[in-house]
């Protein structure tokens, strides 16, 4: 285990020689020998002695040579937790047994509980079940006969028995892994025993298994360990013996998984993949995350309720285990996926379906609010040729067509300031004639430039009063605000640009159900004005992180929700991706002498992938900024384009605005809650505005 919390597990598929446990032990030691850094490695069901043996099973010669030689494979593991498959005596009945090893020992023998005697499987015919053991604990080590080694030689010991055993290591920092074994058919169990282990405190559950391959049983089995893996919250590892077990009548495929809180980090091959079957030993190693797993069972509340459930059931007995303390630095990196746009699948087929799900919950969302104003409702946008605003008309298109109400409902306004470009105001302009809804305009700089004069505010240093003539001098003070240096813009001027976007909302509001557009990552970062843009009456971008935005207006692009008498698809196409394609900015302060843009947001905060990604998992998971930053210099997606000292210096402008800004979030619209993170006050995320980020900030040090 390493300082963040992650647990590096393997999952082996052994060649196996059926019926050879000398050969097979070889095979498992040098597996384990050429994984040191794994935390734990699971075997398959049976691995020392192979599955298939069938009556040899209660050959005294074979069950006398499994357990020397999982004695034999305990002496080269250490600090690692390895769990292997043997058949086991205990009296006068034969169980089918995980030997779990851990520091040199085997430290805990769990029995199969549930025997499948039916279809291909025979299983009823050489074992019971784990429940009829009499026993808790049980003597591992055979004493042999003179000429041969003894129990002095091997070791000897009495240790536990049982279905309901806990291994667990507590590291340092405090983080847990507490493991639990259950064997292969105990997941096709209508309630698998790993559920009450993950209750009573498990968070990897260990699966060594015997699953032969027929026509559509890999999907099904792969969804058992995500579904299983997912309603614990916990690691799900499972392995499964290979091609090379006996084939009499069944064929076995060495399907071997890791998942995590229903999500499968990673997948071995097996027979019937569509490539040439594996005829060696082969396996799969994941880092699955007990910190997260941890802090989203705190999180979901009604998970502690869930231990009402293990009333008469809560026999579990905790067996100590060691573990290596890692530090994050192994060789190997961190060993699971890490996009550097946790928001955007990488997949387009899974991206097309992601935006379309997002798509039909803002529109359902906003059809229940217009069903609500009355029998013709309408609405106003403040469209500006930018992503946030476009995405917004796009989703009340699609929902008043689907109310069968005209979209001439729709007002669209434009309102030019000192900062609208030509590209901006003509990408409005276009998007609003292609998609038929009510056009209006507003030029907002001569109110904005009598406001100066009021507050008796200098914009940039130019004294108004002494330059411009009531009415107000537009042309005039147009040219003074021309001739600034690009350092001079750059400066900024914090009035100048609130007046402009307060008097955008006062005039939208004034007009009628004002729809929102502001987006996800705007609101974390506090990137809007108060009593702004921050308000309308519902805002159903509220749950869309800026990085997926752009997605869904090219998504929207590629569909015909769009198309109207008043403009060609192509046309509504061309204008939907040159606005996917625009420098985001609030367009508050003057265009160079080009009239292009030069007030990037970016370029002021940060790129908003580094935004995203830390919102993610500073929200959705609670990670410390530290382990922030570790996971940013593990993702794969933007190699090379950012140094540690990049992400550290972004992280903590991230940080900063996070918690001087809450007092926006605390007031902001009702909008739809779209995926796995929301920051509305009513809903996910609650937080006084006051909170100080000392702790936070000292921990990026």
């Amino acid at each position: 285990m390493d300082k963040h919390g992650f647990v590096r597990i393997t999952t082996a598929s052994n060649k196996v020689s059926v019926g050879n446990p000398v050969a097979n032990a070889d095979e498992h030691i040098r597996i384990i020998k050429e994984n040191p850094h794994s935390d734990i490695i699971l075997f398959p069901e049976t691995s020392i002695t192979g599955y298939t043996c069938q009556k040899l099973f209660h050959q005294k010669a074979l069950l006398d040579a499994a357990e020397l030689q999982t004695l034999r494979i305990a002496r080269e593991v250490q600090h690692q937790l390895v769990v292997v498959g043997l058949p086991f005596r205990v009296g006068n009945s034969l169980f089918n047994c995980a030997a779990v090893i851990n520091d040199g020992n085997v430290i805990g023998v769990v029995p199969k509980d549930f025997i499948p005697n039916y279809n291909e499987f025979y299983e009823g015919r050489w074992f019971a079940p784990g429940s009829k053991a009499g026993e808790d604990r049980v003597e591992f080590g055979t004493k042999f006969e003179s000429g041969r080694p003894n129990a002095n030689t091997l070791g000897k010991n009495i240790v536990p028995f049982g279905s309901q055993l806990l291994f667990k290591h507590t590291a340092h920092n405090g983080q847990e892994v507490s493991a639990f074994v259950e064997i292969c058919e105990a997941i096709w169990m209508p309630i698998p025993p790993s559920s009450f282990a993950a209750i009573a405190g498990a968070n990897i559950l260990l699966n060594p298994s015997a699953s032969n391959e027929t026509i559509g049983k890999p999907e099904y089995r792969r969804n058992l360990v995500m579904g299983q893996s997912g309603r614990c919250i916990a690691a799900y590892a499972y392995a499964s013996c290979g091609p090379t077990e006996s084939t009499s009548d069944l064929v076995f495929g060495g399907h071997c998984m890791i998942a995590e809180g229903g999500h499968l980090l990673k997948e071995s091959r097996r027979v019937g993949d569509g490539e040439t079957p594996e005829r060696d030993s082969y396996w799969v190693t994941a880092d699955v995350d007990v910190e997260k797993l941890q802090t989203e069972r705190r999180t979901t509340t009604s998970y502690a309720e869930s231990r009402k459930y293990l009333a008469g059931r809560d026999h579990y007995r905790t067996v100590s285990i060691k573990l290596i303390s890692y530090h994050s630095d192994r060789k190997e990196g961190l060993l699971r996926h890490i996009d550097a746009r946790p928001f955007v699948p990488k997949n387009e087929a899974t991206l097309n379906n992601r935006c379309s799900e997002i798509f039909g919950i803002q529109t359902c969302a906003l059809a229940k609010r217009l069903e609500c104003l009355g029998p013709n409702p309408k609405v106003v946008i403040g469209v500006s040729g930018g992503l946030d605003s476009t995405l917004a008309l796009m989703v009340a298109c699609k929902t008043f067509d689907m109310l069968k109400i005209p979209r001439s409902n729709i007002t669209g306004v434009t309102m030019p300031g000192f900062g609208t470009s030509d590209h901006t105001h003509t990408s409005a302009d276009d998007l609003m004639e292609y998609t038929g809804i009510t056009v209006k305009t507003i030029d907002i700089r001569k109110a904005c430039l009598q406001e100066f004069k009021d507050l008796e505010h200098k914009p940039f240093g130019i004294n108004i009063m002494d330059t411009c003539d009531l009415p107000c001098d537009l042309d005039k003070f147009t040219e003074l605000i021309s001739m600034l240096t690009p350092e001079k813009r750059a400066e900024g001027d914090l009035v100048f640009e609130n007046v402009q976007a307060r008097r955008r909302t006062e005039y939208l509001m004034n007009m009628g159900f004002v729809l929102g557009t502001g987006d996800m990552s705007e609101l974390w970062l506090g990137w809007c004005t108060y009593n702004a843009d921050q308000q309308s009456m519902y805002n159903v971008n509220a749950g869309v992180p800026k990085t997926l935005v752009q997605f869904l207006v090219r998504y929207i692009a590629s569909t015909d929700c769009g198309e109207t008498a008043q403009g060609p698809t192509n046309s509504l196409y061309n204008t939907l991706m040159r606005i996917a394609d625009t420098t985001i900015s609030p367009e508050l302060l003057p265009t160079n002498e080009e009239g292009e843009i030069e007030q990037s947001t970016e370029d002021h905060i940060g790129p908003y992938e580094l935004h995203d990604f830390f919102m993610f998992y500073l929200v959705r998971n609670g990670f410390t900024p530290e382990k922030v930053l570790y996971l940013a210099e593990q993702a794969k997606g933007w190699e090379g384009e950012y140094t540690t000292e990049d992400f550290k210096k972004w992280l903590r402008l991230n940080i900063k605005r996070a918690f001087q800004q809450q007092y926006k979030r605390d007031n902001i619209p009702n909008g739809p809650k779209v995926g796995s993170v929301a920051l509305s006050p009513r809903g996910d995320w609650r937080m006084p505005p006051d909170a100080d980020p000392a702790i936070w900030m000292e921990n990026l040090k």
